[in-house]
């Protein structure tokens, strides 16, 4: 899901760049009004254990990868503005550092998995809890269903924007079913690994789920 350079048009390049900076920058007021200092220092050490999965890449056909995203798992830990943040620090590394994804689609990958990924992923597991109570097979439902359904919409994103980019050689009707599609499946297995990682925290560590209720005003 990672686009490199020269995937994308300048327009689009622009847009996402754009919308990504303007959610970036709503998400680091929200989260100086917040000031819970002890998530905050989660937001690195979660970091690093997604940037260690993301990693791990499968390519697809035309030219961008399939891997691990951990929005949902960021969303359900930290909510949905430090879940951002969590996964925008991932992504500038491997940009920055790895290569991998481009300068010019940073904003793309940033809209695709640090905002799409986690606000789905977060409103769909407070959804669930909000409306058939805390009890494990509901946090379970309402993880894995985070976790599919985030990745999944990321994915469709992802191939929206190069399918209508000039530069790319195929077109939405290629690229939209084929990240959809290849992002579905592995959104089962993104599904399952989050939906087990937070039943075990919230029987052996249930003060790093972000609150059902919502913590941030």
């Amino acid at each position: 899901m990672h686009i490199p350079d020269g995937f994308l048009d300048i327009i689009i390049s622009a847009v996402t760049y754009i919308a990504s900076l303007a959610y970036g920058y709503i998400a680091l007021r929200r989260i100086r009004v917040s000031r819970n200092s002890e998530r905050i220092s989660m937001v690195s050490v979660l970091a690093a254990g997604i940037f260690a999965t993301q990693m791990l890449n499968w390519p697809l056909p035309g030219g961008t990868s399939l891997h691990f995203v951990g929005g949902a798992l960021a969303a359900i830990m930290l909510g949905p503005w430090q879940g951002f943040l969590t996964i925008f620090l991932v992504l500038l590394v491997q940009c920055l550092v790895f290569h991998d994804g481009g300068i010019t689609a940073l904003g793309a990958n940033v809209l695709n998995m640090a905002i799409i990924d986690v606000v789905v992923a977060y409103f769909i597991y407070r959804l669930f809890v909000k409306k058939f109570g805390a009890r494990n097979p509901v946090r379970v439902a309402a993880a894995f269903l985070g976790g599919w359904l985030g990745i999944t919409l990321a994915g469709a994103a992802c191939g929206l924007e190069i399918g209508y980019s000039p530069s790319f050689p195929y077109g939405p009707g290629v690229a939209l079913p084929v990240m959809t599609g290849w992002h579905a499946a592995l959104g089962i297995i993104e599904g399952v690994i989050t939906a087990l990682t937070v039943v075990y925290l919230t029987q052996r560590a249930p003060h790093l789920i972000f609150s059902e209720v919502g913590d941030e005003k």
